[in-house]
């Protein structure tokens, strides 16, 4: 079971201060989410750690440039919501905290669960012109080309991630990502 359910997604979305399908929006983090589950299932790491780290550690920006301290302000929300929204005892927590924390700072080493947090973010920099590369993953799968380049392939789709549509139509604001699109196509006709 996903520690990530659908009330959780929707206060962390409602809170975000950025464009919900910018660089660091909820279609990073699904995609984040992603490589997080596929690198667990082979690193052993936390799989709820992963799943909240993909949730929580871009979700207190305030720009799309440098934000110092964006991963600390996502794990502070993180423990505003811990009891209420999510259960995680106190060392997932404390992992967790420390992933969203420094994932920004270059680490590789550590915790095979903070290492596969940072490595399900960085497999994702292509999204901003960054080629991942594998001197600067920590964990052994992330580190395969194979896996690098699936990773490309997925930050470079136009599409919206199916996840990330759901957790956008979560919000009451926004439809479904289909929706949008007809209506776009309609009005270019």
């Amino acid at each position: 079971m996903s520690a990530l359910t659908p009330r959780l997604i929707q206060t962390v979305l409602a809170q975000f201060a950025l464009h919900h399908r910018g660089i660091h929006g909820a279609a990073h983090w699904a995609r984040v989410l992603h490589n997080g589950r596929l690198l667990a299932e082979a690193s052993g790491a936390r799989v709820e750690v992963v799943e909240l780290f993909a949730l929580f550690h871009d979700c207190r920006r305030m720009s799309d440039g440098a934000d110092w301290g964006h991963g600390e302000r996502g794990a502070e929300f993180a423990r505003e919501l811990r009891g209420e929204l999510f259960q995680l005892d106190d060392s997932g927590f404390d992992l967790l905290y420390e992933a969203c924390r420094d994932h920004s700072d270059g680490h590789v080493e550590g915790d095979v669960t903070l290492r596969t947090c940072w490595d399900a973010d960085r497999l994702d920099l292509y999204r901003v012109g960054i080629r991942p590369r594998a001197r600067f993953l920590c964990t052994e799968l992330a580190r395969e080309q194979r896996v690098i380049d699936a990773a490309i392939e997925r930050s470079t789709e136009w599409r919206l991630p199916e996840l990330a549509a759901e957790w956008i139509a979560l919000l009451d604001d926004e439809p479904p990502a289909p929706e949008r699109r007809r209506e776009r196509r309609s009005r270019v006709r």
